[in-house]
């Protein structure tokens, strides 16, 4: 793609990275084949390739950007399928995020839409604040339908009362700050971090519980360093620049403490969302020259939990399990971490009979805050996606990501259990919650 930046644009190193992005787009279209909002809706400005050409409009004409720019941007889950699919290596990611951070310092959005997503930002990220809104939540939760009928900014606040979870799972000590040494007898064989995240140790604490069974019976140390919080992930993808690099800089300290004292062979990620997030610190604070090598050695050591158990000599099943798993590959696993093979390898590993899932590229609808900001269309991706799983007959459900998890569960009666309390249960740990409460005749 022709681009005519000045000199002086491209001296801010932003403008210089998202014009070399440009500049790697052909037109060919390919993106298009697998982006779902344009699977849904057929407008070439809700596709990678027209929101590249609104994007290179607005910054290459240095203007604010206009509510036509940002009702297509916001539209867009970044799921990522089009980098997958892009034959020329076009980095739609940080091409995206660029213009959110651009649309959030230029654009001033209507009232309600700062509201919620000033309050998205304030309480998600916050592990208290979170479980007090879901208490909250809980109590308005009959009211969603009602609530949502109002239209306009309602049918946002009704979306998350509809995502609040029945019940809040109490809290967990495998939560807290604290080391979890390799089991006696098998001998400490590797020595990990784990992230404990915002939203996911309060919505399914057992998730973490479950990997840190799994890693220490396979003689690893797992260590939950004090001091780390959300990845920032979340506020990243609402265009919140300096919030999102202020929970980076937090979690590369408290990962440089571990790395620098006692040392690291991984730090691992169950929630796959973060995971993405995370692996791109490096990026993230390449302009920072306190953080920009601390950040670059965090996400090099970052993996996904699936990626490590790969690695590990892991005891043989406990008894053969003999259930039929869909697989869901969440969209920051398959396109924002190119994992596709490990976490099916350790369900077949483990006895479990796998289905691949029709139309798999495509996003579940969750994508963060999407599915309380963008509800429609979050509700037509997510109602998609679960058809498509039931064609395949499955017992349950897996993945790898808590938002999926969430999102998916919402529109079935399957039940949908991480891919690692799967492991944990099929090696010798309990049955995962969610299984033994839906289908207790599974255990």
């Amino acid at each position: 793609m022709q681009t005519n930046f000045s000199i002086h644009q491209l001296a801010d190193p932003h403008v210089a990275e998202a014009e070399a992005i440009l500049r790697k787009c052909v037109h060919c279209g390919f993106c298009t084949a697998t982006c779902p909002t344009f699977a849904l809706l057929g407008d070439e400005l809700d596709s990678p390739r027209g929101r590249i050409y609104l994007i290179k409009d607005m910054l290459e004409n240095d203007r604010p950007a206009d509510a036509r720019t940002v009702k297509h941007i916001d539209r867009c889950l970044s799921c990522l399928s089009c980098m997958t699919t892009c034959p020329s290596g076009v980095h739609y990611m940080h091409l995206v995020d660029h213009a959110r951070v651009h649309i959030e310092k230029t654009y001033r959005r209507p009232l309600t839409d700062r509201l919620i997503r000033g309050m998205l930002a304030a309480v998600l990220p916050d592990p208290g604040r979170f479980r007090l809104a879901l208490r909250a939540a809980r109590l308005a939760r009959p009211l969603a339908g009602l609530v949502g009928a109002f239209g306009g900014p309602f049918r946002r606040m009704g979306a998350m009362l509809e995502l609040a979870p029945a019940r809040i799972p109490a809290r967990s000590r495998m939560t807290a700050p604290g080391q979890f040494p390799a089991e006696a007898g098998t001998g400490r064989k590797g020595r990990v971090a784990m992230l404990t995240g915002c939203a996911q140790p309060v919505l399914a604490p057992g998730i973490n519980a479950a990997a840190i069974r799994l890693l220490t019976r396979a003689g690893i140390e797992v260590v939950l360093p004090a001091g780390e919080g959300c990845c920032g992930a979340l506020v990243h993808h609402l265009g919140k620049e300096e919030p999102a690099l202020d929970a980076a800089r937090r979690n590369v300290d408290a990962w440089m403490r571990e790395i620098e004292g006692e040392g690291l062979d991984a730090i691992l990620v169950t929630a796959s969302g973060c995971g993405t997030t995370i692996k791109d610190y490096g990026f993230m604070l390449r302009l920072d020259p306190a953080y920009a090598e601390k950040a670059a050695r965090v996400s090099a050591l970052a993996r996904d939990v699936t990626e490590y158990l790969t690695t590990l000599e892991l005891p043989a099943p406990a008894a053969p399990v003999g259930l039929t798993v869909a697989y869901h590959s969440a969209c920051s696993m398959q396109h924002g971490q190119k994992i596709t093979r490990e976490p099916k390898e350790l369900l077949a590993a483990a006895g479990f009979a796998l289905r691949d899932i029709p139309e798999g590229h495509l996003c579940c609808g969750s994508a963060g805050t999407y599915n309380i900001l963008q509800p429609e269309l979050a509700r037509r991706l997510r109602d998609r996606k679960v058809a498509n799983i039931e064609t395949t007959q499955p017992d349950l459900i897996a993945t790898g990501n808590i938002g999926c998890m969430t999102q998916i569960g919402g529109g079935t009666d399957l039940p949908v259990v991480h891919t690692v309390e799967l492991l944990d249960w099929a090696h010798g740990g309990p049955v995962p919650e969610a299984l033994a409460r839906q289908r207790p005749a599974a255990e």
